[in-house]
């Protein structure tokens, strides 16, 4: 793909969404982290973007954004989902939260609930929810990567440790015959242990992963129990789940 292009994508994309990670560029490029680092560090040398450990955010955005205003970096479409979520989710729960930023975005949209136990593997998840004081927020151990997941062999092993009411799971990309997939094989066997030992497993996505490939299976859609997105399934999805349990929420409009 040449950099002309890629770079325009990428201004497209943070001016779109108003802040886009290393990772969803590398997934909606198709290149190397190192490309993409590359290409952050020459458009913020232009003053076309302003770069962000992690990712990058438009010249607009205050240079020393905290997490906890990463409400302005979460697209509409992830911004309405997490808010279908919180609703689901009561007082008092126990959730793993993924890495992505669309679980980033349901992390945000829990600030109002009480007494939330949370797990997760997602740096930018806990310090938006370190803000709440009745929060008991627990950090997975790992290999921390630039930007904020951990991931790792010990990363499963200490979630492996807990037996929690939701999963908040994000993905990478959904093909049409119900296959979930991501692009790291060690984000993946973290994920596998989020799911192994939650009671609930939701999964938040927006509709451009229906459209994506990626290279590792995490496994099969109908193993989830709750599905938020913000447009109808593709057909081949929408008969694939029809005999299935799983709850599909279409967050198109807020309630």
């Amino acid at each position: 793909m040449k950099q002309t292009f890629r770079h325009n994508r990428i201004i497209e994309l943070v001016n779109q969404l108003g802040y886009v990670s290393t990772e969803q560029l590398v997934a909606e490029l198709d290149v190397s982290s190192q490309t993409i680092r590359r290409d952050l560090n020459e458009l913020a040398e232009n003053n076309l973007i302003r770069r962000h450990h992690g990712g990058a955010a438009s010249p607009s955005t205050t240079e020393n954004s905290d997490y906890s205003d990463r409400k302005f970096f979460f697209s509409e479409q992830k911004s309405r989902i997490g808010r279908a979520v919180a609703k689901m989710i009561p007082n008092g729960a126990s959730l793993f939260i993924d890495i992505g930023t669309t679980p980033e975005a349901v992390a945000y949209s829990l600030l109002s609930h009480k007494d939330l136990r949370v797990v997760t593997n997602n740096l930018n998840a806990a310090h938006i929810l370190l803000q709440k004081e009745d929060c008991h927020v627990t950090i997975a151990g790992g290999e921390l990567r630039a930007d904020g997941g951990i991931i790792g062999e010990a990363t499963v092993n200490f979630i492996n440790q807990f037996r929690l009411d939701y999963c908040i799971l994000g993905i990478s990309a959904v093909e049409r015959d119900g296959s979930m997939m991501d692009y790291d094989y060690h984000e993946v066997q973290v994920k596998r242990a989020l799911m192994r030992n939650a009671r609930n497993i939701v999964l938040v996505t927006d509709h451009s992963k229906f459209t994506r490939n990626a290279i590792v299976r995490l496994g099969e859609l109908k193993e989830i129990n709750y599905l938020f997105t913000d447009k109808p399934l593709p057909s081949e999805l929408q008969l694939y789940l029809s005999h299935s349990d799983v709850a599909i929420y279409i967050c198109n409009e807020d309630e």
